[in-house]
C-alpha cells in the first residue's frame, strides 16, 4: 500500500507533533520562520484510510539565480524509520520535492546508533589508544540504525562526511550530549552529576549568584555575553535579529517553546543561555558567558536551574547538543565534552545526515560553492 504525501496545515502538524514522545525542535512549523533564507513547508504521509502517520518540515534554500532548491529536513523527518517498507515512505517525498525544483535532498534521521555513559566517555579520554569516540566500547548500539544505514546508501542515499578535524558534521551535529531524565528523581540526577559540577554548584549558592528567568526585553543581554562568547572562543555569531526572530516565532507557537535564563551576580549577568523545549525532549540552545567573574562559576549555577526546570516539566532528556568526537587533549573542544560529561551527560552518535542527488551535476556544484564559503 502507497502513502500519500501531501502538504500539512500547521494546526495538522503540530497537532501530529503533540502525539509524538519526541520530535526536534527543528520540526515544528515556527522552525521555518527562524530561517528568513529558506521557504518552509509542512508535509504529511497519510495512509489509505485518511490517518496522518508522518511528519516533516522542509527548508528550501533557493540556489543564485535559478529557481532550484536544496531541501533539507534538519533532524528529520519524522516517520517510522524502522519500517521494512522505507520506500514508501521516502520515494513519495523525493518524487514531491523533485516536482517543487529541489536539485538536491538532506535529511537527518532522529535515530541513535550508539551511546557512551559518562564513565566509558571519561575512560576513553584517559585511554592513549582511544583518538576518537568511536575507538572506545560503546555502552549500548542500536543494530536498527546500523541497518538503517546500509538500506539507505541501497536506495541511493549518500552519507554526509563530518569535518575530519572538529567531529561535527556540516550541517546538525552526529555527535551530542544528553542527560537522560525519564523514571529518575532530581535527586537522582543531581548524583549523577560529577565532583567539581556539584562543588561549582555550592560555591555559586555560596557568592550569591541569582539565576533568573529572563523575556525578549533581555535578548540585547544575552547578546552581549554572546559576542564575547564568539569573540573567546573563534566562532561567527549570528546577529541579534535571528534570536529575536527565533524568540518571537517559537513563543507565538507555544509560550513555553523558548526560554532564556540569566546568570546574575552583584547586579551584573554573567551568563546567559536559551533553552528550547518540544514534549518531553528539552535543549540547552545557545550559551553565552563573560570571561568575568568565573569563580562564582555562573555557568554550573545556571545549567543547573535549567536541568530542575526541565525536570518540573517532566523532560525525559535533557540535551546539551553537539560535542565533538575527539578525545584528543590538543582539541580545543574536549573541555567543552567534559564540561557537558560532567553534568551526567551520556555521548550519543546518531546516524548522521543524508544526501540524495537529483540533480548530480548541481549538487556537485553546491559542494564545491559551500566548501569555498
Amino acid at each position: 500500500m502507497t502513502l500519500t504525501l501531501r502538504p500539512l496545515s500547521r494546526d495538522e502538524h503540530l497537532a501530529f507533533v503533540g502525539s509524538r514522545p519526541s520530535v526536534s525542535h527543528m520540526q515544528v512549523p515556527s522552525w521555518g520562520e527562524v530561517k528568513p533564507d529558506w521557504r518552509a513547508e509542512s508535509l504529511g504521509w497519510f495512509e489509505a484510510d485518511g490517518r496522518l502517520v508522518g511528519a516533516a518540515l522542509v527548508l528550501l534554500r533557493p540556489l543564485p539565480k535559478v529557481k532550484r532548491y536544496l531541501a533539507y529536513l534538519p533532524e528529520g523527518p519524522v516517520i517510522d524509520w524502522h519500517a521494512a517498507d522505507l520506500e514508501r515512505w521516502l520515494d513519495p517525498l523525493l518524487a514531491h520535492l523533485k516536482a517543487r525544483g529541489a536539485f538536491s535532498v538532506k535529511m537527518g534521521p532522529p535515530m541513535a546508533a550508539r551511546r557512551w555513559s559518562p564513565e566509558a566517555v571519561k575512560a576513553a579520554i584517559a585511554d592513549p589508544a582511544a583518538h576518537r569516540l568511536r575507538d572506545a566500547e560503546p555502552t549500548w548500539q542500536d543494530p536498527r540504525a546500523l541497518a538503517l544505514a546500509d538500506r539507505l546508501r541501497g536506495m541511493g542515499w549518500r552519507q554526509s562526511e563530518p569535518d575530519a578535524e572538529e567531529g561535527f558534521a556540516a550541517g546538525q551535529p552526529r555527535y551530542v550530549c544528553q542527560v537522560p531524565f525519564a523514571g529518575r528523581s532530581l535527586e537522582e540526577i543531581h548524583g549523577g552529576l560529577n565532583q567539581q559540577w556539584r562543588r561549582n554548584i555550592k560555591k555559586a549558592e555560596k557568592a550569591g549568584v541569582k539565576v533568573v528567568r529572563g523575556g525578549a526585553d533581555d535578548l540585547p543581554a544575552f547578546y552581549e555575553l554572546y559576542t564575547e562568547t564568539a569573540e573567546r572562543d573563534r566562532f561567527i555569531p549570528r546577529p541579534l535579529p535571528y534570536f529575536r526572530r527565533m524568540w518571537s516565532a517559537l513563543t507565538a507557537e507555544d509560550p513555553d517553546r523558548m526560554r532564556l535564563y540569566l546568570a546574575h551576580h552583584d547586579g551584573e549577568v554573567l551568563a546567559a543561555a536559551t533553552m528550547l523545549i518540544v514534549g518531553g525532549h528539552v535543549w540547552y540552545s545557545y550559551g553565552a558567558s563573560t570571561a568575568r567573574k568565573r569563580e562564582v562559576q555562573p555557568n554550573n549555577a545556571m545549567q543547573w536551574r535549567m536541568m530542575a526546570d526541565a525536570h518540573e516539566l517532566g523532560a525525559h532528556v535533557y540535551d546539551f547538543r553537539g560535542i565533538t568526537d575527539t578525545l584528543e587533549e590538543s582539541n580545543h573542544l574536549l573541555g567543552l565534552l567534559r564540561f557537558k560529561v560532567g553534568a551526567g551527560g551520556e555521548a550519543v552518535e546518531y546516524v548522521g545526515e543524508w544526501d540524495f542527488p537529483l540533480n548530480k551535476m548541481l549538487h556537485k556544484a553546491f559542494d564545491l560553492y559551500m566548501a569555498r564559503r
